[in-house]
This record gives structure tokens, C-alpha cells and sequence, in this order.
């Protein structure tokens, strides 16, 4: 009868286990000088070794001639633990046996000593599936155990296990194995075994074992079974893989900028049944290798995934920059994440590809990094076929600056500089008093003369600056034109021009009329927002002087932007006229504030 490879090739010593030497080697020395404990747990990912070196531990305390702390496997005990006639060294799954009851019971046939052997072991593998009601009974016995009683305790997941029994038990962790050692081991395998395995097709099968010996194993038990040699085309042909070639293509019409072609091929994987979150899938695994073949040149080996081949991971790793990768692997994380909630996933898969083929259509950071990096590198954006003679659409610029009449150009930012002034004549300094005599006593020091006082002068007149011109006056007093002044469109369409000025993050701010309201009362643009907030923002100079610009340009107006909070007026109510005074300030500005009744 045939037996797999995993199982027959499963290790009988300790010195076979590939890749867990820091583990072995200290289980090793605890036999060896005796030095055991009564609970072990190995923790590690699967297909590490947890069980086998359970297995073995399990014989080599047992062992009546140990090898340096190897079971020499030959013994009585060694051969009953081998072939399972020995009832005191039990493997129990807590997968399908993780009831109260059945911890109970091997607590009941726990206080007897073991028949046959040194101690009874149990071996329970998957220990975190135990409920807690096991749990608890487990712990009662793990705090006093007999002498003769071991428990190894196996898991993949240790955070479910409870921290009592982890603090009760010497745990090891088994680490994934390097895809080298596999290779070597699975090429050491095949040749005992007659197989003609490759060295590309040993390395490609450990990629995919993703650190875990039983997969590779089982992955090279399935390729061989058709015979003849095993190389990489072969493993990606029997795993199914070979589906893998249409990612690429995809990658490919995403380098080009095809979507159309890219929406062809997607709509041929649909009808032959292709799964959309497999596709995402592979995609994703193809590009995250490209990111690390790009990122990491020489180490990155490694880290493959395994599924395509390096011809295949050279040509598309040309043709893409990092940015680039990184913004469609966000991409493509966000989409497969979104997939298995979506009303529709053949529409989610082609505006993803949309976003893949064209960074533009990718509104998040990641797509703007990328369309950002393909600049900075002197690069165009590849545009499909069929668009090489459409002309972009581009945001009309704004309408040219009228000038003001009588004003030189003047930002209306910067306040217009102030006029030379002829500064007054200074009084002349008093004199100073004279010296004082240290001898004298201070009641006979004479008394300080009155200072007198420097006669007024009359202040020289400012001379007339005839040669020098005169520089404008302050916009504030410069004349305003009329309230209803042609050049003013009205806040809508004002708000909707300042949409090809402002960005959109910065647009956003004045987008709803909720949020903010522009009034032009003939001299200065208000904004009227709704809380502080966007008082701060739209104050910021990277907003208000582009308002200020347009502002000027469509009214001649060179004021800065006014922001306030608080409702806005009509839009059609008529501005004060100049020279207006408000009442009540007037009122209050002659003392009016002194209210007498009589």
C-alpha cells in the first residue's frame, strides 16, 4: 500500500527535523541529562515539526538506549510507540475531542502509573480548540502532576490558549522553514525516491509551501504522481496554476494603458467561471512579488510567492516604478477586501482594473504618489488606444485682469507702501547737571535748578515731494465701484469659477452654501462661514489670495477677503452708501451712552 510522503519521510530523530534546530537541540540536552519538565508547548504555524517533535520526545524519554537525546528507535519501547501498541503514550485531537468529559477521562487514567514504559505521555494537538470548561480541568492537574505523567501540549494559534497553562508549560516556538532548506530537502527526497525533480521546480514547490514542510511534501507527492521530470512548468500545469498567466496579461494591458483589452480578458475569465476574488487574488500576489523583486533585488528571492515564473517577473518589473506598484497593490488590498460584501463583483473588478490602467482614476494618496513619481521621472501618463488624438480636457483659465483706472497693479494681499514722511525736529536734550561732591554731606548739596523748558517752535513744513511720484493711495480708500457692478457674476457662478483655481480638498470648504456664503458689497468680498473652523481655513493664504485675485479680476476691486461667522445678507440687498454713518454708532460715539430720564 502506498504511503505518502509526508508520512514516511516524517522524522525519526531529532537531527532530521529541517529548520528547527534551536528547538531540537535543547530538547536533545534535557534528555540527554534528564533535565525534563512535566508540560511542553510547541507553538508555530503548520507543518513545522510540532507534532513529530511531540512524537519524539514522546519516545526518546521512553527510549531504553538514547542516542546523545535521540530515540534509537530499535528498542521495545521505541518500536511500541512506533507501531501504536503501546496504550501509555496517547495523541489526542482537541479538534473533534475538546469536551470537559474527555479531559476528565484522561484524568482518570492519568494517576496510574504506566505499565510498559517510563511515563505516560499525552499528546494533545490543536489544544487551543479546548473549551474552558477543559481547560480548567486540565489546569487542575497540570499544577500538581505526578511524577510519571507528561503532557505535550501542540497549537497554532497560542493567544486562544489561556495564559494559566502557558505559565505552567516550557514553550517553543517553531518558526517557518527557509524555502532553501525545503529545496534541498525535497531534491534529497526525489532522488531517494527516483523522482526527477528540477532545481527550479524544488524551489518553486517551496515558495508555495509558504515555510511548511508537510505542504511541500504533499505538493511534490501530487506533481510527481503523472511521472517523468518535475520541473517549473510542470508544478504550475498540476497545482493549476497555470491560470496565473492570465494575471500577468492583465498586468501586461495595465502597463499599456489598454483598458479595453484589459476588460476583454476580464470578461473572458468571468464566462469561463473564473472567481473575481481569485482574480484579485493572483493579481495581488504578482504585483506584491514585483514590489519586492524591485525593492529588494538580491534578498527578495526569498519572499516570492511562487506562483510565476522569473521570466514573466522580469519583463513586468521594467515596465512599473515602485510608487507605481505600491499604488496598485493598495488598490487592489482594498478591492479584495471589498469583494466579499459587494452587490456586484464583476463591476468592482472592472473599475478597479479602470484604476490600474489610468492612476488618474485613483483618487486616494497612493495614485496621486504615482502619478506624482511618473512626473518627477519625466514620464507621460500612457493613454489607450483610440485616445492619442483626443486632446485632454483641461480647466478654462480664469478671465484676463482688468486693471483698475487710476491704480498702478497692486496684489491684493500686500498693503500698497506707505508715504515718505519728512520727520519733525527733535527737542534739544536738557543739559546735564553737574558733577556731584562725594565729600560734601548730603544736607548741604545744592538744590537742582528748575529745567527749563526748550521754547516752542512751530514745526517745519513737509515739503511738497515734487520729484518723487506719488505712490497710490490704500485700496480702502480707493473709490468703489457701484453694488451692482457688471463684473460681479453673483456668488453661484463665482463659487463655481473658483472650481478650476482652488483644489479639491481646498474647494471643499465652500462647495455647499451651508458651509460658506460670498457677498460683494462694491468695495470688498465677505465670506460668511458657518462655525470658526472654516473661518481658520478659508483665512489661509493659499485660499483667500486666489479669491482675492479672481475677485479683482472680475470687479476691479483690490481688497482682501473678509471672512466672518455668521449668516449671510441677501444676495440682491443694496449696499451702504458711502459715507453712511450706522446710527447707533454715532450715537454712541457723542456720549450717548449717558442716558438721563426724566
Amino acid at each position: 500500500m502506498y504511503q505518502a510522503l509526508y508520512r514516511k519521510w516524517r522524522s525519526k530523530t531529532f537531527d532530521q527535523v529541517v529548520g528547527q534546530d534551536h528547538v531540537t537541540q535543547t530538547l536533545k540536552r534535557q534528555v540527554a541529562t534528564g533535565r525534563l519538565s512535566h508540560a511542553y508547548l510547541f507553538t508555530g504555524t503548520r507543518g513545522t515539526g510540532k507534532t513529530s517533535c511531540a512524537k519524539l520526545l514522546a519516545r526518546a524519554v521512553n527510549c531504553e538506549n538514547p542516542q546523545d537525546g535521540n530515540p534509537c528507535n530499535a528498542c521495545p519501547a521505541c518500536q511500541g510507540i512506533l507501531n501504536g501498541s503501546i496504550l501509555d503514550v496517547l495523541e489526542l485531537d482537541a479538534a473533534s475531542n475538546n469536551g470537559v468529559d474527555d479531559i476528565r477521562a484522561i484524568l482518570d487514567e492519568a494517576v496510574y502509573t504506566p505499565a510498559t514504559v517510563k511515563k505516560r505521555v499525552y499528546i494533545i494537538d490543536e489544544v487551543h480548540m479546548l473549551s474552558n470548561q477543559a481547560f480548567n480541568a486540565l489546569l487542575q492537574i497540570l499544577e500538581e502532576p505526578p511524577e510519571h505523567l507528561m503532557f505535550i501540549l501542540a497549537t497554532t494559534e497560542v493567544h486562544k490558549v489561556l495564559a494559566t497553562i502557558k505559565s505552567r508549560c516550557q514553550q517553543f516556538a517553531f518558526k517557518r522553514i527557509h524555502p532553501s532548506q525545503i529545496a534541498a530537502h525535497l531534491l534529497h527526497i526525489s532522488q531517494e525516491e527516483g523522482i526527477g525533480l528540477t532545481d527550479g521546480g524544488a524551489a518553486l514547490i517551496a515558495r508555495l509551501a509558504d515555510g511548511g514542510m508537510r505542504d511541500a511534501l504533499s505538493l511534490l507527492d501530487q506533481c510527481a504522481g503523472g511521472g517523468g521530470e518535475v520541473d517549473e512548468s510542470r508544478v504550475l500545469s498540476c497545482l493549476g496554476l497555470a491560470g496565473n498567466l492570465e494575471a500577468a496579461a492583465l498586468l501586461e494591458n495595465a502597463a499599456d494603458g489598454d483598458l479595453a483589452a484589459a476588460l476583454e480578458r476580464l470578461d473572458g475569465l468571468y464566462a469561463n467561471g473564473k472567481e473575481m476574488t481569485a482574480l484579485a487574488g493572483e493579481l495581488s500576489a504578482l504585483v506584491r512579488d514585483l514590489l519586492v523583486r524591485k525593492t529588494a533585488p538580491k534578498t527578495g528571492a526569498a519572499l516570492m510567492t511562487g506562483g510565476f515564473d522569473g521570466e514573466t517577473l522580469k519583463k513586468l518589473s521594467a515596465r512599473f516604478d515602485t510608487a507605481r506598484l505600491a499604488q496598485m497593490l493598495n488598490r487592489l488590498q482594498r478591492t479584495a477586501a471589498d469583494l466579499a460584501r459587494s452587490a456586484n463583483r464583476r463591476t468592482d473588478m472592472e473599475l478597479c482594473l479602470a484604476a490600474l490602467c489610468d492612476p488618474a482614476l485613483d483618487p486616494s494618496p497612493a495614485g496621486l504618489a504615482a502619478r506624482v513619481a511618473r512626473l518627477e521621472q519625466g514620464g507621460a501618463v500612457p493613454v489607450p488606444e483610440g485616445r492619442q488624438g483626443a486632446v485632454p480636457e483641461r480647466t478654462p483659465p480664469p478671465a484676463p485682469r482688468r486693471e483698475p483706472p487710476s491704480q498702478e497693479k497692486a496684489v491684493p494681499w500686500e498693503e500698497p507702501p506707505l508715504r515718505e514722511e519728512v520727520p519733525w525736529e527733535e527737542p534739544p536734550l536738557p543739559e546735564e547737571p553737574p558733577p556731584r561732591d562725594l565729600d560734601a554731606p548730603p544736607w548741604d548739596e545744592p538744590e537742582p535748578a528748575p529745567r527749563a523748558r526748550p521754547p516752542k517752535t512751530e514745526p517745519s513744513p513737509r515739503p511738497e515731494p515734487e520729484a518723487v511720484p506719488e505712490s497710490p493711495p490704500p485700496a480702502e480708500e480707493s473709490p468703489a465701484p457701484a453694488a451692482d457692478a457688471p463684473g460681479w457674476p453673483g456668488w453661484p457662478a463665482f463659487r463655481d469659477q473658483l472650481k478650476g483655481i482652488l483644489p479639491v480638498s481646498d474647494y471643499s470648504f465652500i462647495s455647499s452654501s451651508a458651509m460658506a456664503e460670498g457677498r460683494f458689497d462694491g468695495k470688498r468680498l465677505t465670506l460668511w462661514v458657518a462655525n470658526e473652523f472654516l473661518q481658520q481655513q478659508l483665512s489661509r493664504p493659499d485660499i483667500a489670495r486666489p479669491m482675492a485675485r479672481l475677485c479683482q479680476t472680475l470687479t476691479g476691486a483690490a481688497q482682501p477677503v473678509d471672512v466672518r461667522v455668521g449668516q449671510a445678507p441677501p444676495e440682491d440687498a443694496p449696499p451702504p452708501a458711502a459715507g453712511a454713518v450706522d446710527p447707533l454708532e454715532a450715537f454712541l460715539g457723542q456720549g450717548g451712552s449717558n442716558i438721563i430720564v426724566e
